[in-house]
């Protein structure tokens, strides 16, 4: 039993189903319906979370966990009397009120039938969808495959087909319920921890192989009859909220391409994760679920967001140290649109300031402003402290803060060395160290993008000592991808260019007076005034590079040709650092 949760039976059909309700009977009511094979113990980490805002309520489907099974099995779990349960289960807890359904795996699968039979409606206030299709919808989008193939089509048809591997086993008569009474249940809990990378503890239950045997007849009783026969007016009649995890194995994320079709009102999620997201990522999930039910409740709107991946960043946290200008502005402010909550941070109060308000308005649904020096570690714990208290687990952390020195190597104090290094090295090393340990211990991944440069494998006799922070942030970027892949934890190192920003007309030149200096970064500002290179494009780069877990991004052209050279003529590359520059 789900701990602090009050339980109830319920009786339908000639079978007891166990009821668990969390929160206040008051408050909206949110019902989670667990898969296969699962039982409602599976949501215990979501529930948790959403019962500070809601009555949450938790069924085992019939045949699974404390529920009674009927008999005879065969013909006892049809759609049909899924759906009674259902009806009971929302009778007996919300009475004269709809509720809001959250479905996962089988449970979203029964789910979008709830939602779009004629004798629920008024019951379902909106529902929420995560790695359960609609097996009316499976139906009409095979039907369409086989009636006019294409290359496209027959591709994505032969795709499913391959990951619906379990399905045609799971037809088979008696094997699937040995399996399940002998070793396979014994080994299920360390196989989840391998390949779904799902933390162990109390899940999954004792009851797992009476609940894998007798789930079987989902699939018996339902999918061949379905897919066959398709109702054709399966449209959802409440709002949808449609959550993809892009490492799903079992279902193709192309199931869901003509969605809009069947659910007029949907909001579509996605996330870098595997199939059993309410275990592995119940963070996420409880935010979304709970923003759209608020929405649906006539509170704050689910904000749309305009940028390219709103589905991919919608209510995440992102932070960007220097954010207060150039790029580290531009990222955040993408951030922002893909509907990111964002944190600028920034040794200028005033500049970080103002990229939170413009975030605001941009699409962030909450912005907020951190002036810290990222070379200071003390200051920087007391961030990281901070927004863990006040702002959650940051999902995304750019480091970007950094500064510029130009100058001959003999020309180089070492307080110049400590300077380039607190910034643009430790300020690093200190956002890794204390955002990442944080983002290891949540369980639940995320991503870490350190702002290197072309210089950290272009060598220059003008730029020794930034060349060398920025060469050890490539490298550093590289350990800590190695180290945290297998927490789900994605590390990225960006290398621009010749980028248009305020970097050039604030940076050092060493070796020089106080008049050289200023000459020589006027003319630095409009060299780089003159190539042009925005802002913005390195941050697109930067939330594709989050989105598709890529390591190493050189940004501009003169960046992926000089990586390239780097990586197959370095010689080259020595022969050109020789040239004089002409400053």
């Amino acid at each position: 039993m789900l701990a602090g949760a009050r339980e109830r039976r319920v009786r339908t059909g000639g079978i007891e189903l166990c009821v668990a309700e969390l929160g206040d009977p008051q408050l909206p009511t949110v019902v989670l319906v667990h898969g296969y094979p699962d039982s409602k113990e599976v949501w215990s980490a979501v529930a948790s979370r959403l019962a500070e805002r809601f009555h949450v309520v938790l069924y085992d489907v019939r045949g699974h966990g404390g529920s009674t099974a009927p008999r005879p099995l065969r013909g006892g779990f049809t759609l049909e009397k899924l759906t009674d349960d259902f009806l009971a289960v929302v009778d007996a807890v919300s009475p004269g009120r709809p509720v809001h359904l959250v479905g996962h795996d089988w449970g979203s699968v029964q789910a979008w039938e709830f939602v779009t039979v004629r004798r629920t409606e008024g019951r379902i206030a909106s529902f929420t969808s995560m790695s359960g299709p609609s097996l009316d919808h499976f139906g009409h989008w095979i039907k369409q495959r086989v009636k006019r193939p294409t290359p496209r089509r027959v591709g994505q048809l032969l795709g499913q087909a391959a990951k619906s591997w379990y399905v045609y086993l799971l037809h088979t008569p008696v094997l699937p319920e040995l399996a399940w009474r002998g070793p396979l249940s014994k080994h299920w809990p360390r196989v989840l921890e391998l390949m779904e990378k799902v933390p162990g503890g109390t899940y999954p239950t004792s009851s797992l192989s009476a609940d894998a045997a007798h789930g079987a007849w989902l699939y018996r009783d339902n999918v061949r009859r379905r897919l066959r026969r398709p109702r054709p007016d399966a449209y959802a009649h409440a709002p949808v909220q449609l959550i993809t995890p892009l490492g799903d194995a079992f279902l193709s994320q192309r199931l869901y391409d003509e969605l809009e079709q069947w659910a007029p009102q949907l909001t579509r999620r996605t996330l870098p994760a595997r199939h059993w997201i309410p275990r592995s990522r119940p963070d996420q999930l409880a935010a979304w679920i709970e923003e759209f039910v608020t929405a649906n409740e006539g509170g704050r709107p689910v904000i749309e967001a305009t940028g390219r991946h709103g589905d991919r960043f919608g209510g995440q946290l992102v932070l960007v140290t220097g954010a207060g200008s150039g790029i580290g502005r531009a990222t955040a402010f993408a951030f922002a649109e893909a509907g990111a909550r964002v944190i600028a941070v920034d040794r200028d109060a005033e500049g970080a300031a103002r990229t939170a308000e413009m975030a605001r308005l941009v699409g962030a649904p909450q912005a907020w402003a951190e002036t810290v020096d990222v070379s200071d570690e003390q200051a920087m714990e007391k961030l990281a402290e901070k927004v863990a208290t006040e702002y959650g687990v940051v999902d995304v952390l750019v480091n970007n803060a950094g500064i510029g020195l130009s100058g001959r190597f003999l020309d180089t104090t070492p307080e110049d060395w400590r300077k380039v290094l607190d910034v643009n090295l430790w300020g690093v090393i200190h956002g890794c160290r204390l955002f990442g340990r944080q983002m290891a211990e949540r369980g639940q991944g995320g991503h870490i993008v350190n702002t290197a440069s072309a210089a950290a494998y272009q060598p220059s006799r003008a730029l020794p000592a930034y060349s060398t922070s920025k060469a050890a942030v490539l490298m550093l970027s590289e350990c800590l991808r190695a180290e945290l892949a297998g927490q789900g934890i994605g590390v990225t190192a960006i290398c621009p260019g010749f980028v248009n920003t305020n970097i050039t007309s604030t940076a050092r030149f060493a070796g020089v007076d106080a008049a050289e200096e200023r000459r020589r970064q006027k003319r630095s500002a409009r060299l780089y005034g003159l190539r042009n290179y925005p802002p913005e494009k390195v941050a697109d780069a930067i939330l594709q590079a989050v989105v598709r877990n890529e390591a190493v991004v050189p940004v501009t052209p003169e960046a992926r040709g000089a990586y390239l050279l780097s990586r197959f003529m370095p010689g080259a590359l020595r022969r050109i650092a020789r040239v004089e520059p002409r400053l």
